[in-house]
């Protein structure tokens, strides 16, 4: 698309639009990113309510956000560039210095990128393409990272210190209007249909009763939201395990993911990018208060069997011995109030799902949520949070029980089972190639989808992505093909997107506040061109000529069809709540 192409947009009455943005095919100076300073947020309409429709928000604030980690960030950002209010608190005195998630998969570096963070993120990172296992000395195998048949931008999982991550995410939600209030502890809330009342405590011990439309608590595993709400955190407790942060002098490549079983007891290294770092975990752990050198000598003795090679392990930055968990609660949120992250779910860190899985749940509930609070939904549409993002948590306690029974073997069949196992595995490559898929698949996050979503309009057969599937590129599409490019741009869009082909441009809407209209094309005619000069984007999208694909703002298919006719968009459109 040329760089004079504009995007077709057409206002409802008593909406106010957004400022006049950059060309479409200018989208890098999006909100959020460093070249879109120049670029105010989309019109943060709010009007205060009377008393007789609900409480007045004083301050203005629309959404209170509890918890100012990873996800919390990530909705008070995700709010805030939809043009909503937002108050972000944090009981802790002052940013974490310790990392205890440091996995960031690929649907969350997807995630990113739609947040236009994903530089500042990959600047941090150690990528990793493989996942080594050893047993009693010996290599067994080398699983490399293939994502041939699960295509993204992103084909690694970033190791991504925690207080790294939340420093850009704090410097992006800044940038946004948002500060995070650091020792400011949410006590107790009360709500009704119109509003929810907080009880803050401050640092110095003075209380605040607040006002705001919505709450949202991404306040770790001992929510306070949680426990005011009454959700409780069903699951069993687990095992008890060791976490370390040290330098390790040991002759490994840093790209993968080692899993070392030395016979009686399974440790795991993760490689950091600075200063020879590992996060180094123990299945077997001592009591809790051992000092710094006694657990570097501890896994020194370990790891050297283990690996078949020397290992000195350095004293640790960071140590943490705890009992971890697999729980979650049975519903995500009631009336005005929602739980994200380690407020609704608890897992064991062995395949490293809890920090993304629950920035996921963030960004599926802020576009929501801001859809509502802004009028341009019915209230229907926030009863979806709970019912997709449920079963992708039960299904996520369930492999990571998987991962952790792996993880931490220790039985006396082990290293007898371990070598014929894995050297079968290694040897047979079609075999060795389907658990490097579903291995992947269950990790990544990019198979996971929301195909029974009440949102979702299902097909009978698809070329492309199917409803519910991430509206990815597919296999026979080149990533840094023009049209794939210009789709990636596309999917950080905050709103909609109907992507058409020419034929069905007479069918097409018009653009609005909460709908994008794209027209796949060779060339930039046509209503909101997206140039696709060699057609590998219709390709891989499976758009055949009439066809039309309808985009989530989370970049997830809600419908398609072959022939676009204003019954099946507004059926799709409906699903969603959305007022047309």
């Amino acid at each position: 698309m040329s760089a004079g192409a504009t995007c077709s947009s057409r206002w409802p009455s008593g909406t106010t639009p957004p400022p006049t943005r950059p060309p479409c095919a200018a989208r890098s100076s999006r909100p959020g990113s460093k070249a879109s300073a120049r670029w105010p947020v989309w019109s943060r309409v709010f009007t205060k309510r009377s008393p007789r429709t609900g409480p007045t928000v004083a301050d203005g604030t629309q959404v209170l956000v509890a918890g100012a980690g990873p996800v919390g960030l990530t909705a008070a950002h995700e709010l805030a560039r939809r043009g909503l209010r937002v108050r972000l608190i944090d009981a802790a005195p002052h940013p974490a210095t310790t990392s205890r998630a440091v996995a960031t998969h690929p649907r969350t570096l997807e995630t990113y990128d739609q947040m236009g963070v994903i530089e500042e993120i990959l600047e941090q990172a150690q990528q990793i393409k493989a996942f080594t296992m050893f047993s009693q000395g010996r290599r067994l195998v080398r699983l490399a990272a293939d994502y041939t048949s699960m295509p993204t931008r992103y084909p690694f999982t970033a190791i991504v210190e925690q207080a790294d991550t939340e420093a850009v995410l704090r410097a992006a939600v800044a940038r946004l209007g948002v500060d995070v209030e650091w020792g400011t502890r949410l006590t107790g809330f009360s709500q009704t249909t119109d509003g929810v009342t907080v009880t803050l405590e401050h640092a110095d011990g003075s209380t605040e009763s607040a006002e705001t439309l919505w709450l949202v608590g991404c306040d770790g595993g001992h929510s306070a939201v949680r426990k005011v709400l009454g959700l409780p955190l069903l699951g069993e407790a687990s095992e008890t395990w060791m976490l370390a942060d040290a330098p390790v002098d040991v002759d490994l490549p840093r790209d993968s993911i080692y899993w070392v079983h030395t016979g009686s007891q399974a440790l795991m290294m993760v490689p950091f990018k600075r200063g020879g770092r590992w996060r180094l975990l123990d299945t077997t752990t001592a009591a809790p208060g051992t000092d710094a050198a006694v657990i570097a000598d501890r896994f020194t003795q370990k790891l050297g069997p283990g690996l078949g090679r020397s290992a000195k392990v350095r004293t640790p930055t960071w140590t943490s011995v705890f009992t971890f968990q697999q729980r979650m609660v049975p519903r995500m949120g009631e009336g005005r109030v929602f739980v994200a992250g380690d407020a609704a779910h608890v897992h064991s860190p062995a395949s490293g799902q809890g920090m993304n899985t629950g920035i996921q749940e963030a960004y599926n509930l802020a576009w929501k949520l801001a859809l509502v609070a802004q009028g341009q939904a019915e209230r229907e549409l926030l009863d979806s949070y709970s019912a997709e993002r449920v079963p992708v948590g039960e299904r996520l306690l369930g492999s990571t029980k998987k991962a952790t029974f792996l993880v931490q073997l220790k039985n006396a069949f082990a290293p007898i089972a371990l070598p014929i196992v894995f050297g079968v595995i290694r040897n047979l490559a079609p075999l060795r190639r389907k658990v490097q898929r579903e291995v992947l698949g269950g990790i990544s996050g990019l198979q996971l989808g929301y195909p029974d979503s009440p949102l979702t309009r299902p097909v009978a057969t698809a070329p492309g992505p199917r409803p519910g599937a991430r509206a990815s590129v597919g296999a026979g599409a080149d990533p840094a093909d023009a049209g794939c490019r210009a789709w990636a741009e596309e999917l950080r869009d905050t709103r909609w997107t109907l992507a058409v082909t020419q034929d069905a441009v007479a069918g097409a809407p018009a653009a609005n506040a909460w709908l994008s209209v794209r027209t796949l094309c060779d060339a930039t005619e046509g209503l909101g061109p997206l140039a696709d000069p060699n057609g590998r984007l219709r390709a891989a999208l499976g758009l055949a000529p009439g066809g039309w694909l309808l985009v989530r703002p989370d970049g997830y298919v809600a419908a398609r069809g072959r022939e676009l006719t204003g019954a099946d968009l507004q059926q799709a459109l409906a699903a969603a709540g959305l007022r047309a």
